[in-house]
Order: C-alpha cells, then sequence, then structure tokens
C-alpha cells in the first residue's frame, strides 16, 4: 500500500525538533531511520499528517562510555553498532543482535533510537533494552528525562513517549568484564520479523549463576522482561533442569498471536527453545 497523505519537516537542531512537535500536535511523528514507522504508514495502521525528520539534527549519534553506563546517540544506526570497538568489548551482545535485524540494506539506515522506541513488539532491540535495563533520555518542551525501557512500553505501538518528546540517547549499564551474553532468533527468512526471541546476560561465579537477566521478543503485545525465568537461574549451576525452569518460566510470561509465523502455542514453545539455547550460549562464553 501506500502511505496516506504527510508534510515533511527537516529539522536542523533539537530545539527547532521538538517545537515542531510541540506545535504540530498528535498529528506528527519523529522520523529516525524510517524502517519502523514507514512500513506501518504503508499499511494505514498509521496516518501521520507531518513527518519531523531527525537526519538533519546533529549530535544525535555516537558510541561513548561515561563511567558504569554506555551511552548510543539515538541516530546511530545498526551498521555502526556492529562496528563499534567500545561495543564489540562492553555490550558484544548488541553486535549479535543487529547482525540478525532485517538485512544489510536496512542495517546501513535503521537506527537503534527508531528500533526502540517505535513500541513495535515485533522488533528486536526493545527486548534486549529490557535484558540490559536500559535508560531512555527524552526530550521535550518540559526539558529532558530518562525512563527505564522497563517503564517504557505500554502495549503495541504504545509508549511512555510524549507525543512533543525525542528520544535522544540510550544509557546502558556495562555488565561485568567475563559476562554470558546471547541473543537466539527464530525466524522464518532473511529479513522477517521473530518468531519468537531471547535475550541472555548472566554472570557465573565459583560454577553458580550469580545475576541473569532475560528478554523475550514477539510473543505478547511488547517486549517482555522475564524475571521469573531469570530467577530461575540464579543460584544454580546451570544444568539442564535449572535450564529448562527458565524455560518454563519465560513461556509462561508469553501471549503469543496465531499468525502467518505460526500458531500461538508453537511461538511460545519456540519461546522457550530461544530461551534454553541462549542461556546454553551465554554459558559457554561465561568466564567464572
Amino acid at each position: 500500500m501506500i502511505p496516506g497523505v504527510f508534510e515533511y519537516h527537516r529539522p536542523s537542531s533539537l530545539q527547532e525538533a521538538v517545537a515542531l512537535l510541540a506545535q504540530l500536535g498528535e498529528e506528527a511523528r519523529p522520523l529516525a531511520g524510517g524502517h519502523s514507522l514507514i512500513p506501518v504508514m504503508k499499511t494505514r495502521l498509521s496516518t501521520p499528517e507531518h513527518l519531523v525528520d531527525l537526519a538533519g539534527v546533529s549530535g544525535l549519534k555516537g558510541v561513548r562510555q561515561e563511567r558504569e553506563q554506555i551511552v548510543i546517540g539515538a541516530m546511530t544506526t545498526q551498521y555502526e553498532i556492529i562496528g563499534s570497538p567500545l561495543l564489540a568489548e562492553k555490550l558484544p551482545i548488541l553486535r549479535e543482535a543487529s547482525l540478525v535485524i532485517a538485512d544489510p540494506q536496512i542495517r546501513y539506515l535503521g537506527t537503534l533510537g527508531g528500533n526502540v522506541a517505535n513500541g513495535d513488539p515485533g522488533n528486536d532491540m526493545p527486548a534486549l533494552m529490557l535484558c540490559l535495563d536500559a535508560e531512555y533520555e527524552l526530550v521535550g518542551r518540559d526539558g529532558q528525562r530518562r525512563l527505564r525501557a522497563r517503564d517504557f512500553y505500554l502495549g503495541a505501538y504504545d509508549t511512555a513517549r510524549q507525543n512533543h518528546e525525542i528520544l535522544t540517547e540510550i544509557r546502558i549499564p556495562s555488565p561485568p568484564a567475563g559476562h554470558g551474553y546471547a541473543y537466539e532468533k527464530l525466524k522464518r527468512k532473511i529479513g522477517d520479523y521473530a518468531v519468537a526471541a531471547a535475550a541472555v546476560v548472566l554472570t557465573i561465579a565459583n560454577g553458580k549463576c550469580v545475576a541473569a537477566s532475560i528478554g523475550l521478543t514477539n510473543v505478547a503485545d511488547t517486549p517482555l522482561w522475564a524475571e521469573a525465568a531469570a530467577q530461575a537461574l540464579i543460584g544454580a549451576g546451570l544444568d539442564r533442569a535449572a535450564i529448562a525452569n527458565a524455560a518454563t518460566a519465560a513461556e509462561a510470561i508469553t501471549d503469543p498471536a496465531s499468525d502467518g509465523r505460526g500458531p500461538a502455542e508453537y511461538r511460545r514453545k519456540m519461546a522457550g527453545m530461544m530461551v534454553r539455547r541462549a542461556i546454553e550460549r551465554a554459558k559457554s562464553r561465561a568466564q567464572a
């Protein structure tokens, strides 16, 4: 399909972009890489009357470390995430997840901010942000605020971002050195959304799991933080029984739709399978 009629705006500063969004109200949407927003516009699930393109706004790109946090500008592309030496050292799971998003052409333009801000339950990065306990920095007419990713997603395409706000950066606590990580994604073909996917980050000491976090992609109306599943691992030696318990707990919180990717029960079981695989790979990478 073809998107509805809209007016295009290209501000040159963050202040101008925020002012435009405040002035234009609910009928305006910020545009980052476009790979989350444009598809829903084509299907008329979203019909904004104004697009405010952030490509001309300086200062919204880059990766840096601030004390114990890694800070990523919202307009940083998936391609730039894949090529970042700092992320390869500190947060390699970001590179792993970026490499299974869509295809190279989309990764050259698709941005981290656009991926996490749109509220699309099929996007890969939101569940990873829940897993990593990221914070989003939002700038609007009333100034700036920070919001945990775990408090950001309210429903499908529904987030805590106000209409006049722009997500400017993502702040992620640096996991400890030697942590284990994995992002497992099952999809039908290259470029497709996940049938189900799981992000796992864990730490092992003296043969036991001492910290764990799990995020789930595209198995509910929002990305899911599987807190009970992660708790099932803590204090355990990550044997088959512990991993099975975690997978079962993860399946229990899912509510997938039956669609072209499979019936709901199949997708629920695949969520558990992705959790199992991700835990096993994370365990193999962790330095006890």
